[in-house]
Protein backbone atom coordinates (compact mmCIF):
# COMPACT_ATOMS: atom_id res chain seq x y z
CA UNK A 1 0.00 0.00 0.00
CA UNK A 2 1.29 3.47 -0.91
CA UNK A 3 1.86 5.79 2.03
CA UNK A 4 0.04 9.09 1.51
CA UNK A 5 -0.14 11.12 4.74
CA UNK A 6 -2.57 14.06 4.89
CA UNK A 7 -3.14 16.67 7.65
CA UNK A 8 -6.85 16.84 6.75
CA UNK A 9 -9.25 14.00 6.05
CA UNK A 10 -9.59 13.02 2.41
CA UNK A 11 -10.77 9.62 1.14
CA UNK A 12 -7.67 9.42 -1.07
CA UNK A 13 -5.20 9.56 1.84
CA UNK A 14 -3.71 6.39 3.23
CA UNK A 15 -3.30 8.07 6.61
CA UNK A 16 -4.77 11.25 8.07
CA UNK A 17 -2.81 12.78 10.98
CA UNK A 18 -4.98 15.67 12.11
CA UNK A 19 -3.52 18.27 14.46
CA UNK A 20 -6.39 19.45 16.60
CA UNK A 21 -9.51 18.43 18.46
CA UNK A 22 -10.82 14.94 17.82
CA UNK A 23 -14.36 16.25 17.22
CA UNK A 24 -13.11 18.41 14.35
CA UNK A 25 -11.60 15.35 12.63
CA UNK A 26 -14.72 13.26 13.20
CA UNK A 27 -16.78 16.08 11.70
CA UNK A 28 -14.52 16.12 8.60
CA UNK A 29 -15.04 12.39 8.16
CA UNK A 30 -18.79 12.75 8.54
CA UNK A 31 -18.96 15.64 6.06
CA UNK A 32 -17.02 13.55 3.52
CA UNK A 33 -19.64 10.81 3.84
CA UNK A 34 -16.99 8.30 4.92
CA UNK A 35 -17.69 5.42 7.25
CA UNK A 36 -15.25 3.74 9.62
CA UNK A 37 -15.30 -0.03 9.84
CA UNK A 38 -13.41 0.27 13.12
CA UNK A 39 -13.02 3.02 15.68
CA UNK A 40 -10.30 2.01 18.13
CA UNK A 41 -8.67 4.20 20.73
CA UNK A 42 -7.22 4.59 24.19
CA UNK A 43 -8.60 7.92 25.42
CA UNK A 44 -7.09 10.01 28.22
CA UNK A 45 -7.87 8.63 31.68
CA UNK A 46 -8.09 12.06 33.37
CA UNK A 47 -5.07 11.31 35.56
CA UNK A 48 -3.10 14.48 34.80
CA UNK A 49 -0.61 13.29 32.17
CA UNK A 50 1.20 16.10 30.32
CA UNK A 51 -0.97 15.64 27.23
CA UNK A 52 -4.29 16.04 29.07
CA UNK A 53 -6.02 18.70 31.14
CA UNK A 54 -7.36 17.15 34.30
CA UNK A 55 -11.00 18.02 34.91
CA UNK A 56 -13.78 17.00 37.26
CA UNK A 57 -14.94 13.44 36.78
CA UNK A 58 -18.35 14.69 35.62
CA UNK A 59 -16.79 16.92 32.93
CA UNK A 60 -14.49 14.08 31.82
CA UNK A 61 -17.50 11.79 31.38
CA UNK A 62 -19.38 14.46 29.39
CA UNK A 63 -16.43 14.91 27.02
CA UNK A 64 -16.18 11.16 26.54
CA UNK A 65 -19.91 11.06 25.76
CA UNK A 66 -19.44 13.71 23.05
CA UNK A 67 -16.56 11.77 21.53
CA UNK A 68 -18.37 8.43 21.59
CA UNK A 69 -21.52 9.93 20.04
CA UNK A 70 -19.46 11.44 17.19
CA UNK A 71 -17.71 8.10 16.65
CA UNK A 72 -21.03 6.27 16.40
CA UNK A 73 -22.06 8.88 13.83
CA UNK A 74 -19.31 7.78 11.42
CA UNK A 75 -19.52 4.03 12.13
CA UNK A 76 -20.42 1.76 9.22
CA UNK A 77 -23.46 -0.56 9.52
CA UNK A 78 -21.12 -3.55 10.02
CA UNK A 79 -18.48 -1.66 12.02
CA UNK A 80 -17.06 -1.93 15.53
CA UNK A 81 -15.94 0.43 18.27
CA UNK A 82 -13.15 -0.68 20.64
CA UNK A 83 -12.58 1.57 23.65
CA UNK A 84 -9.46 0.67 25.63
CA UNK A 85 -9.37 2.09 29.16
CA UNK A 86 -7.90 1.49 32.57
CA UNK A 87 -8.81 3.04 35.90
CA UNK A 88 -9.14 6.59 37.14
CA UNK A 89 -7.42 6.64 40.55
CA UNK A 90 -8.35 9.24 43.14
CA UNK A 91 -6.52 9.89 46.41
CA UNK A 92 -3.23 8.54 47.71
CA UNK A 93 -1.92 5.89 50.08
CA UNK A 94 -4.69 4.03 51.89
CA UNK A 95 -7.19 6.64 50.67
CA UNK A 96 -6.84 5.58 47.01
CA UNK A 97 -10.04 4.67 45.22
CA UNK A 98 -10.23 3.14 41.73
CA UNK A 99 -12.95 4.09 39.26
CA UNK A 100 -13.17 1.44 36.48
CA UNK A 101 -13.66 3.58 33.38
CA UNK A 102 -15.09 0.74 31.31
CA UNK A 103 -18.00 0.39 33.72
CA UNK A 104 -18.53 4.15 33.78
CA UNK A 105 -18.61 4.39 29.96
CA UNK A 106 -20.57 1.20 29.22
CA UNK A 107 -24.00 2.88 29.65
CA UNK A 108 -22.98 5.61 27.18
CA UNK A 109 -22.53 3.06 24.41
CA UNK A 110 -25.74 1.24 25.36
CA UNK A 111 -27.77 4.45 25.22
CA UNK A 112 -26.51 4.94 21.65
CA UNK A 113 -27.88 1.55 20.63
CA UNK A 114 -24.65 -0.46 20.56
CA UNK A 115 -24.19 -4.05 21.73
CA UNK A 116 -21.23 -5.27 23.76
CA UNK A 117 -19.57 -8.28 22.13
CA UNK A 118 -16.61 -8.69 24.48
CA UNK A 119 -15.05 -7.07 27.50
CA UNK A 120 -11.44 -7.94 26.67
CA UNK A 121 -8.92 -7.96 29.51
CA UNK A 122 -5.46 -6.84 28.40
CA UNK A 123 -3.03 -8.33 30.92
CA UNK A 124 0.56 -7.15 31.22
CA UNK A 125 3.26 -8.09 33.71
CA UNK A 126 4.81 -4.77 34.61
CA UNK A 127 3.65 -1.43 35.97
CA UNK A 128 3.59 0.71 39.09
CA UNK A 129 4.02 -1.18 42.35
CA UNK A 130 1.43 -0.60 45.06
CA UNK A 131 1.77 -0.81 48.84
CA UNK A 132 -1.79 -0.56 50.10
CA UNK A 133 -3.64 -2.44 47.35
CA UNK A 134 -2.86 -5.06 44.69
CA UNK A 135 -0.75 -3.71 41.82
CA UNK A 136 -2.78 -3.03 38.70
CA UNK A 137 -1.73 -5.30 35.84
CA UNK A 138 -4.60 -5.08 33.38
CA UNK A 139 -6.74 -2.72 31.34
CA UNK A 140 -9.97 -3.31 29.47
CA UNK A 141 -11.11 -3.12 25.85
CA UNK A 142 -14.86 -2.74 25.32
CA UNK A 143 -15.82 -4.08 21.88
CA UNK A 144 -19.17 -2.82 20.63
CA UNK A 145 -21.07 -3.31 17.37
CA UNK A 146 -24.34 -1.99 16.04
CA UNK A 147 -27.45 -4.07 16.75
CA UNK A 148 -26.93 -6.36 13.77
CA UNK A 149 -25.77 -9.95 13.23
CA UNK A 150 -23.84 -8.84 10.14
CA UNK A 151 -20.93 -7.13 11.88
CA UNK A 152 -17.45 -7.84 10.51
CA UNK A 153 -15.60 -10.55 12.42
CA UNK A 154 -12.72 -12.54 10.96
CA UNK A 155 -11.47 -15.15 13.43
CA UNK A 156 -8.98 -17.05 11.26
CA UNK A 157 -6.43 -14.19 10.88
CA UNK A 158 -6.08 -13.86 14.66
CA UNK A 159 -6.01 -17.47 15.76
CA UNK A 160 -3.16 -18.38 18.10
CA UNK A 161 -1.20 -21.67 18.37
CA UNK A 162 -2.98 -24.58 20.00
CA UNK A 163 -1.71 -25.52 23.45
CA UNK A 164 -2.33 -29.21 22.68
CA UNK A 165 -2.47 -29.53 18.87
CA UNK A 166 -2.42 -33.32 19.13
CA UNK A 167 -5.61 -33.49 21.18
CA UNK A 168 -8.28 -35.75 19.65
CA UNK A 169 -12.04 -36.04 20.06
CA UNK A 170 -12.94 -38.92 22.38
CA UNK A 171 -16.58 -39.35 21.34
CA UNK A 172 -19.12 -38.46 18.67
CA UNK A 173 -18.74 -38.59 14.89
CA UNK A 174 -15.25 -37.05 15.10
CA UNK A 175 -13.96 -39.60 17.64
CA UNK A 176 -10.24 -40.21 17.18
CA UNK A 177 -9.77 -37.22 14.87
CA UNK A 178 -7.96 -33.98 15.83
CA UNK A 179 -10.38 -31.83 17.80
CA UNK A 180 -8.72 -28.46 17.23
CA UNK A 181 -8.55 -26.14 14.25
CA UNK A 182 -5.36 -26.52 12.17
CA UNK A 183 -5.14 -22.71 11.94
CA UNK A 184 -5.03 -22.39 15.73
CA UNK A 185 -7.46 -21.52 18.50
CA UNK A 186 -9.55 -18.50 19.37
CA UNK A 187 -7.36 -16.07 21.38
CA UNK A 188 -10.20 -15.68 23.96
CA UNK A 189 -11.04 -12.47 25.80
CA UNK A 190 -7.86 -12.32 27.93
CA UNK A 191 -4.82 -11.04 26.05
CA UNK A 192 -1.35 -11.19 27.58
CA UNK A 193 0.93 -8.66 25.91
CA UNK A 194 3.72 -6.57 27.47
CA UNK A 195 2.85 -2.91 27.89
CA UNK A 196 5.13 -0.37 26.23
CA UNK A 197 7.65 0.57 28.90
CA UNK A 198 11.37 1.38 28.97
CA UNK A 199 12.79 -1.76 27.32
CA UNK A 200 9.97 -2.33 24.84
CA UNK A 201 11.19 -2.01 21.22
CA UNK A 202 8.25 0.28 20.34
CA UNK A 203 8.85 2.81 23.16
CA UNK A 204 8.67 6.49 22.25
CA UNK A 205 8.40 9.56 24.47
CA UNK A 206 4.65 9.07 24.89
CA UNK A 207 3.97 8.00 28.51
CA UNK A 208 0.88 5.87 27.81
CA UNK A 209 1.52 4.15 24.51
CA UNK A 210 -0.21 0.87 23.70
CA UNK A 211 1.53 -1.90 21.68
CA UNK A 212 1.07 -2.32 17.94
CA UNK A 213 0.07 -5.96 18.46
CA UNK A 214 -2.91 -4.99 20.60
CA UNK A 215 -4.58 -2.87 17.93
CA UNK A 216 -3.27 -5.09 15.12
CA UNK A 217 -5.30 -8.03 16.41
CA UNK A 218 -8.44 -5.88 16.49
CA UNK A 219 -7.79 -4.59 12.97
CA UNK A 220 -7.30 -8.09 11.56
CA UNK A 221 -10.42 -9.43 13.25
CA UNK A 222 -12.82 -6.52 12.76
CA UNK A 223 -11.91 -5.06 9.35
CA UNK A 224 -10.95 -6.08 5.83
CA UNK A 225 -8.20 -4.71 3.61
CA UNK A 226 -8.91 -1.18 2.39
CA UNK A 227 -11.31 -0.38 5.25
CA UNK A 228 -11.08 2.85 7.25
CA UNK A 229 -9.84 2.70 10.86
CA UNK A 230 -10.29 5.81 13.02
CA UNK A 231 -8.53 6.74 16.27
CA UNK A 232 -9.79 10.01 17.81
CA UNK A 233 -6.82 10.08 20.23
CA UNK A 234 -4.06 8.82 17.93
CA UNK A 235 -1.03 9.93 20.00
CA UNK A 236 2.18 8.65 18.42
CA UNK A 237 0.30 6.76 15.75
CA UNK A 238 0.13 3.16 16.92
CA UNK A 239 -3.29 2.70 15.30
CA UNK A 240 -2.10 4.34 12.08
CA UNK A 241 1.00 2.11 11.99
CA UNK A 242 -0.95 -1.10 12.61
CA UNK A 243 -3.50 -0.11 9.96
CA UNK A 244 -0.81 0.64 7.38
CA UNK A 245 1.00 -2.64 8.08
CA UNK A 246 -2.27 -4.48 7.43
CA UNK A 247 -3.32 -2.54 4.32
CA UNK A 248 -6.05 -0.49 5.94
CA UNK A 249 -6.59 3.28 5.69
CA UNK A 250 -6.62 5.28 8.90
CA UNK A 251 -7.39 8.68 10.36
CA UNK A 252 -6.43 10.03 13.77
CA UNK A 253 -6.29 13.27 15.71
CA UNK A 254 -4.11 14.65 18.46
CA UNK A 255 -3.60 18.06 20.00
CA UNK A 256 0.15 17.51 20.47
CA UNK A 257 2.05 18.29 17.26
CA UNK A 258 5.15 16.56 18.61
CA UNK A 259 3.32 13.26 18.93
CA UNK A 260 2.06 13.52 15.36
CA UNK A 261 5.62 14.10 14.14
CA UNK A 262 6.65 10.89 15.91
CA UNK A 263 3.68 9.13 14.31
CA UNK A 264 4.79 10.31 10.87
CA UNK A 265 8.31 9.02 11.52
CA UNK A 266 7.01 5.63 12.62
CA UNK A 267 4.90 5.39 9.47
CA UNK A 268 7.94 6.15 7.32
CA UNK A 269 9.81 3.40 9.16
CA UNK A 270 6.90 1.02 8.53
CA UNK A 271 7.06 1.87 4.83
CA UNK A 272 10.81 1.08 4.75
CA UNK A 273 10.37 -2.07 6.81
CA UNK A 274 12.55 -0.73 9.65
CA UNK A 275 9.89 -0.06 12.30
CA UNK A 276 10.93 -1.42 15.72
CA UNK A 277 8.05 -3.54 16.92
CA UNK A 278 7.10 -6.60 18.89
CA UNK A 279 5.55 -9.21 16.56
CA UNK A 280 1.92 -10.13 17.09
CA UNK A 281 1.55 -13.41 19.04
CA UNK A 282 5.17 -13.46 20.20
CA UNK A 283 5.11 -15.40 23.49
CA UNK A 284 5.58 -13.39 26.66
CA UNK A 285 9.20 -13.77 27.80
CA UNK A 286 9.72 -15.99 30.80
CA UNK A 287 13.12 -15.93 32.55
CA UNK A 288 15.06 -19.18 32.75
CA UNK A 289 16.33 -18.40 36.24
CA UNK A 290 19.94 -18.08 35.06
CA UNK A 291 19.66 -14.33 34.43
CA UNK A 292 21.25 -12.20 37.15
CA UNK A 293 18.05 -10.22 37.66
CA UNK A 294 16.08 -13.48 38.11
CA UNK A 295 18.29 -14.75 40.95
CA UNK A 296 17.53 -14.16 44.62
CA UNK A 297 19.77 -11.37 46.01
CA UNK A 298 22.31 -12.51 48.60
CA UNK A 299 21.02 -9.76 50.91
CA UNK A 300 17.67 -11.51 51.08
CA UNK A 301 19.28 -14.89 51.73
CA UNK A 302 21.53 -13.48 54.48
CA UNK A 303 18.58 -11.69 56.04
CA UNK A 304 16.71 -14.98 56.45
CA UNK A 305 19.59 -16.81 58.14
Amino acid sequence: MDLVISPEYTPEATVTLFHGDRLALLNQIAEAGARAELVVTSPPYNVGKEYERRTSFEEYKREQERTIEACVGILSPTGSICWQVGHFIEGSGREKEAYPLDLVLYPVFKELGLKLKNRIAWHFGHGLHETFRFSGRHETILWFTRDTPDYTFNLDPVRVPQKYPGKRAFRGPRKGRPSGNPLGKNPSDVWSMPNVKANHPEKTEHPCQFPVGLVERLILALTNEGDLVVDPYVGVGTTAVASYLRNRRSAGADTEQGYLQIARGRLEQAKRGTLPRRPLNKPVYRPTGNEKAAQIPMEWVEGQS
